[in-house]
Parts: structure tokens; sequence; C-alpha cells
């Protein structure tokens, strides 16, 4: 993901989310050279992904998936890639944070080998106010 990328990325961001990331925050993480990504499909932007690596961890700081894509595996296959990256910089974790209510990100978390290890209360925003977030983390072999 380069600066060009960025109105691109918005559109799927806020397809996605209800609560989105802003353009500075993603300019920002181009700007402090964290990891940021895309998935494309016929260049197409079909997902996007933000990771920090530091310290020996990583922390998946945003991950969106195309809704016309969702349910296809592409999210398991970007976060094997992500894991793949955070690996090649001597990370030996990666963590994140969800939603409860993401039901199906969690199931993509579980199914790409997380485990919960906590929750963040009061985390992110929320329409009646604000909601926990889990967090979670993987083992990078």
């Amino acid at each position: 993901m380069v600066l060009e990328d960025i109105e691109a990325v918005m559109r799927l961001e806020q397809a996605v989310y209800e609560f989105p990331w802003t353009e500075r925050i993603f300019k920002d993480c181009i700007r402090v050279g964290y990891d940021c990504w895309l998935a494309l499909l016929e260049k197409e932007i079909i997902a996007h992904a933000v990771i920090s690596v530091a310290a020996a961890e990583s922390h998946m700081l945003n991950l969106s998936v195309s809704t016309k894509h969702q349910g296809k595996g592409i999210g398991k296959q970007f976060i094997q890639f992500l894991l793949d990256i955070a690996g090649k910089k001597r990370a030996e974790i990666m963590m994140l944070e969800v939603r409860p209510s993401n039901v199906q990100a969690i199931n993509c978390y579980n199914s790409a080998g997380f485990n919960e290890i906590g929750c963040r209360k009061d985390y992110y925003p929320a329409p009646n106010g604000k909601e926990d977030a889990l967090l979670f983390a993987k083992q990078i072999p």
C-alpha cells in the first residue's frame, strides 16, 4: 500500500466497518513505516492490512476484506501472508484485537490458529457507547 492507494482503501474500509479508520490513520501508518499491504484480484483491491513489527512482536492493526470476497478464504490466506512477513522480521508472536460482535472475523482468526488471550474493556466505539475488544495471539514458528 502506498499513498496513491488510500482513496480505494478508504472505499473498502468504509464499506466494511461501521467505524472505519480515517484516511489520516492510514497515511500515518505508511509514514511511520508500518507494513501496509493490499490483496488484489485483477487489479482490484479486495483486501488491505496493516501490521507493526517491533521487539519480536507483531500486531495486526487492521485487516479488511471486501464484503463481496468475504467467506472465500481470502482473509485466512492474507493472515498467513502477514504471519510470514512478521516472521521474516523476527517476530515471535502476532497479536490483534477484534470486536466480540464480529463473529465472522473471530472464526477466521480461530481457523488461522489464533487463540483468545484476554479482553480490553471499552476499546471500540459502538452505536450505544463502547464495545470491548477480544485480544488474540498466535506464536509465529
